[in-house]
């Protein structure tokens, strides 16, 4: 999701329309690209940059382009998501990650995308789209799925009508497809997503509870589709979710932990 739906007036608008034009594809940029990605003039775009490169929210290399400065890197990791949640779920990650050497992901719900917050991948990992920072719709993905099937009713009403992008031909692009499959995740606690944006990719998810029982991320497993059965990732997807549920004070995950039934979990 970007935040800027059009050029601000304010000079607040106009310093976030300077850090919105870096992207994933575009993490370079000279100070004319800046300038007209931001939709503002050159002269405006010259002051701005100049004093987020002092502050260090962007840094100069030796051609004279810009790039997004670890300052911000810094103040994003205080984010309600970030610090502290990657490090209650990083070693439960690497030992998921053990199983398969393919990738493990983090995410967290932002509006009608998520925000994959950790990653960990192996060096032959099969291709896929998302990276850490990255975003992705939730109709599209494992951890979309798990996160939207939690999600306060108003707000999976609100996704179920808005357009549900297809990025291949098994992409979930129905409303009454998507609810269907939402009340599976609810009842079986995880989610399969089969080839939804690589065809050739399948991911595993569930949820991971915060100390409110209410679910504040979702952990997958991405694998190659062929010659893969879903169904054998599906206990050690839910036991790294509990996990990281239990190291995050979720009351239900230390009463699993302690013998009791729970079956969302």
């Amino acid at each position: 999701m970007r935040h800027n739906a059009g050029v601000s007036p304010t000079v607040v608008g106009r310093v976030l329309g300077v850090l919105d034009a870096f992207s994933a594809e575009h993490p370079v940029l000279t100070l004319s690209e800046l300038s007209r990605r931001a939709g503002l003039p050159l002269s405006t775009t010259h002051r701005l940059v100049r004093e987020l490169t002092e502050r260090g929210a962007l840094e100069r290399d030796a051609d004279g382009r810009y790039r997004i400065g670890l300052w911000l890197w810094e103040v994003a990791s205080l984010a309600p998501h970030g610090a502290g949640l990657r490090e209650s779920a990083m070693p439960f990650l690497e030992d998921l990650y053990e199983a398969t050497h393919q990738h493990v992901q983090l995410a967290v719900l932002d509006g009608s995308e998520v925000v994959y917050v950790e990653r960990i991948s192996g060096r032959n990992a099969v291709r896929i789209q998302s990276r850490v920072g990255g975003r992705l719709p939730v109709h599209a993905t494992g951890v979309g799925l798990v996160l939207l099937a939690f999600a306060v009713p108003e707000w999976q009403e609100r996704v179920l009508a808005s357009p549900l992008k297809r990025f291949s031909p098994r992409t979930i692009a129905s409303p009454a497809e998507l609810r269907r499959v939402l009340a599976n995740v609810r009842r079986d606690g995880y989610a399969i997503s089969d080839g939804q944006i690589e065809p050739e990719v399948l991911s595993v998810a569930a949820p991971v509870y915060g100390e409110q029982d209410t679910v504040v991320a979702a952990l997958s497993i991405v694998v190659p589709s062929e010659g893969t059965d879903p169904r054998t990732l599906v206990p050690a997807v839910r036991a790294a979710a509990r996990g990281i549920s239990r190291a995050l004070g979720a009351p239900r995950a230390v009463r699993v932990s302690d013998g009791a039934h729970w079956e969302t979990l």
